[in-house]
């Protein structure tokens, strides 16, 4: 199988405390990996080390069997949603992705279109994000990671504090994302919410990286 996310042995100290300890992960192309564990947890951090954004105290992280650090300092073709992104309050969504879209300036005004329509958001909506709702914003996070078309996608807690709604219509844009065989990684604080988007799925408590087989998956369920 070809890895297009391998961690071998990460751990990561701040101010002398273990946040992750010796983390194993091996995510094949066309993956869709899912990690479950509460707040603080560790499961931003270990995001931030995939995307480069933090340096690991030892062990090494390869993308696309390149080394970061070493063979690249940032990956590339990788959409990254982690907590909520810092929008420009007084822009438009599409202003603001338009804004974000420039720095690689990879993508034309259309993209972005198609990309806010995916994830049910009308790019002519003038709306400023200040007025956005937490799902429409949770919406327009999840476009500005797909909007350049990245094969692997980042989504921490992408699913967090959504209404009924909102929670399944962010649903329906994982699983087409899925069927159109992306490489995607993603967090939430609940089993039930990735279990039928995922087709490997892990706990991260005290630190350590752990499958969910049935046994813990019992456990799990009981907390």
């Amino acid at each position: 199988m070809v890895y297009a996310i391998e961690l071998q042995d990460i751990s990561k100290q701040f101010s002398g405390h273990e946040v992750l300890k010796n983390i194993q992960l091996k995510i094949g192309q066309g993956q869709t990996v899912g990690i479950v564990g509460g707040n603080g947890s560790g499961k931003s951090v270990l995001f931030k080390l995939i995307c480069g954004f933090v340096v690991p105290t030892s062990g090494q992280i390869k993308i696309r069997q390149q080394v970061l650090g070493e063979q690249i300092d940032f990956p590339e073709g990788v959409g990254v949603f982690i907590n909520e992104p810092g929008y420009i309050e007084l822009f438009s969504g599409f202003k603001n992705l338009q804004y974000l879209a420039a720095i690689t300036n990879r993508i034309t005004d259309k993209q972005i279109e198609k990309a806010m329509q995916l994830v049910g958001l009308n790019p002519k909506n003038k709306a400023k994000v200040k007025d956005y709702s937490l799902g429409m914003k949770q919406k327009l996070g999840i476009a500005q990671a797909i909007m350049e078309n990245q094969d692997i996608l980042i989504l921490d807690e992408p699913f967090n504090a959504l209404d009924y709604k909102t929670y399944q219509d962010v649903k329906e844009i994982i699983k087409h994302l899925k069927e159109q065989q992306k490489t995607i990684l993603l967090t939430s604080h609940h089993f039930a919410d990735i279990e039928e988007l995922c087709d490997e799925i892990f706990v991260i408590e005290d630190g350590e990286l752990i499958p969910l087989t049935d046994h813990y998956k019992k456990q799990f369920m009981k907390k």
